[in-house]
């Protein structure tokens, strides 16, 4: 039995009411501009607006997102018309599904073209009357919001919201692109030499599984427990001193490092990514241990541990030096600001591709002001979160890369490498200074800076010069 034309006027009715997104197709980057300035005014009206120039969030399949939304949720579509705009293949694939909803929804009125150039006739909407927007925005924007009260689009008039989003990425647009190549810093240091060999140990008798994942956890030489033995790079003789209360081990395998993480191994049976693993937890333990030894504050955050500098290695207000013999600069580490105490941090991540490195990131630390000395931390995330947002909001780029040269200093102290032991007899070495990347364009970026900034030499932005590169 068929359905009757009232159920179908219902179904499409019910259809429309779910919907209520003002959808706008355009181009990318040529019609940015428009866009950023129509939604947030469409926003301001009570229409929810989709554009894929902000809404879609990083790790979005971008393509089925931007085709669920008009499929399922679009009103109308709001076509930016343009011979640009109207060549570009996702643009009329887009149009090609407004069509079909045209159909779905009988509603012949589903596109609604934004005239911002003259522009050729499209098939499948050549017929259709547009709004115009040259010559005047403003009058177009008067016309447009006519034309989806007359159309009774849904929106809210008592409860309007703004993203402020779409002004933040409109200012990131106002940021000019030069053609010349910048020199970036990055946050990786390179791991510029690792031991050859590394030994899988395995007990000798019966042995208690926790307390033998316990000691590798707790044990002066990072170790990483597997299946019943452990991989490190200590000497028997070092193992036999601190696994001594857990029970006795002896060598089971020795490998090359790199041939382990590449092909794994059967002896003992493991696979290559989980060799990768076990060597980044170990090389992560490695620097911890050697952020303890220099006496760092250690602070647990929510996935990472930081270590910060302390009273004993600067005192409040102090400028650490850094830098090449002849191009010393200087940077804070530990200071006041708005009535607290801010120490700064890191925290390092070990990775092996496309190269064996380390990935830092910054970390500020806030306590309470004593008098003139640093009192207690703040133990609520809350807290250091709304400190970070507010007394770090002015420090500019110069100002975290001074922060991360002079901490590496501190931590190589007179080597032109940062060593990370791994037991008595052998370690890793990090490279002092950050890997240097080249881009093709130079982003020009505003350089002004604090009264209390540490660094005025421009070269500790980006730009370094010819001799830095050496």
């Amino acid at each position: 039995m068929s359905d009757s034309p009232g159920s179908i006027n219902q179904t499409v009715t019910a259809n429309r009411r779910t919907r209520d997104i003002v959808f706008i197709s355009k181009a990318t980057p040529e019609d940015d501009e428009f866009v950023l300035w129509l939604a947030p005014r469409l926003e301001a009206g009570g229409y929810a607006v989709f554009a894929d120039i902000l809404t879609l969030e990083p790790g979005d399949r971008w393509r089925r997102q931007v085709t669920e939304t008009l499929q399922n949720k679009a009103v109308k579509m709001l076509l930016c018309c343009r011979d640009t705009t109207l060549n570009k293949n996702g643009v009329q694939e887009e149009i090609g599904i407004a069509e079909d909803i045209v159909k779905e929804l009988k509603d012949p009125r589903f596109i609604i073209p934004l005239r911002l150039e003259k522009f050729k006739k499209v098939f499948g909407i050549g017929e259709l009357q547009w709004v115009d927007f040259i010559g005047s925005w403003a009058n177009g924007l008067h016309d447009l919001l006519d034309t989806l009260d007359k159309q009774n689009v849904p929106r809210d008039g008592d409860g309007a919201a703004i993203n402020s989003n779409w002004e933040n990425y409109r200012k990131r647009l106002a940021i000019k692109i030069e053609k010349a190549p910048e020199v970036l810093t990055s946050n990786w240091l390179r791991v510029a030499s690792t031991p050859d060999t590394i030994r899988y140990y395995y007990p000798q008798g019966a042995i208690n599984h926790p307390l033998v994942e316990k000691a590798c956890r707790e044990s002066t030489l990072p170790a990483e427990f597997y299946k019943r033995g452990f991989f490190s790079f200590g000497s028997p003789d070092e193992i036999e001193r601190d696994f001594a209360n857990v029970g006795r081990f002896e060598i089971y395998s020795e490998h090359k490092l790199f041939d382990l993480m590449e092909s794994g191994t059967r002896s003992p049976d493991i696979r290559p990514r989980e060799v990768r693993n076990l060597m980044s937890s170990l090389l992560g333990r490695a620097w911890e241990n050697l952020c303890r030894s220099k006496g760092l504050y250690e602070y647990a955050f929510a996935t990472q541990t930081g270590f910060h500098v302390t009273e004993a290695q600067v005192p409040l207000g102090k400028r650490v030096s850094w830098g090449r013999q002849g191009q010393r600069r200087s940077s804070m580490l530990r200071n006041k600001a708005g009535g607290r105490v801010w120490q700064y941090g890191v925290s390092a991540t070990p990775f092996f591709w496309p190269f064996p490195h380390f990935k830092l990131k910054a970390r500020v630390l806030f306590s309470e002001l004593t008098g003139n000395r640093a009192g207690a931390i703040f133990d609520d995330a809350d807290i250091q979160h709304r400190l970070r947002r507010t007394i770090c909001k002015s420090w500019r780029n110069k100002a975290w890369h001074g922060r991360l040269m002079a901490f590496l200093e501190l931590l190589s102290g007179e080597s032109p490498n940062i060593v990370v032991p791994l037991s008595g007899a052998c370690a890793i070495t990090l490279d002092d200074r950050p890997m240097l990347f080249t881009s093709p364009v130079t982003t020009a970026l505003p350089d002004s800076m604090e009264e209390d900034a540490e660094e005025s030499d421009a070269s500790t932005l980006g730009m370094l010069d010819s001799e830095d590169d050496e």
